[in-house]
């Protein structure tokens, strides 16, 4: 997970940055959802540290996965525990469709 989201970061594109969680999700549904934040937050720093002077990939990686921790919470206040990717894709078809969007 951490070097396909890296990857994504290295194209600079914010297109597919913005995709990144769904397609992690699509790819890994049976792992925990944290998973997945973890896996952004750790490329995001290793983007910064291999790529200095481009900021902007790497803080939208840290903004898409502090959205999706929230996601995570409402999840699992609603008795999933733990949140799996496969959790993710129901709660964005039902209740938040954002990342379907983005």
């Amino acid at each position: 997970m951490i070097e396909y989201s890296v990857a994504v970061l290295a194209t600079g594109e914010a297109k597919s940055i913005c995709a990144l969680v769904r397609d992690l999700a699509r790819k890994w549904p049976r792992e925990k959802a944290l998973s997945i934040c973890f896996a952004i937050t750790s490329a995001a720093s290793q983007f910064e540290d291999l790529v200095k002077g481009q900021a902007a990939p790497a803080a939208l990686a840290y903004k898409l996965s502090a959205l999706v921790a929230a996601d995570i919470l409402a999840i699992e206040a609603l008795g999933r525990h733990p949140a799996t990717g496969q959790d993710l894709l129901h709660f964005w078809r039902r209740v938040d469709p954002y990342f379907f969007e983005i």
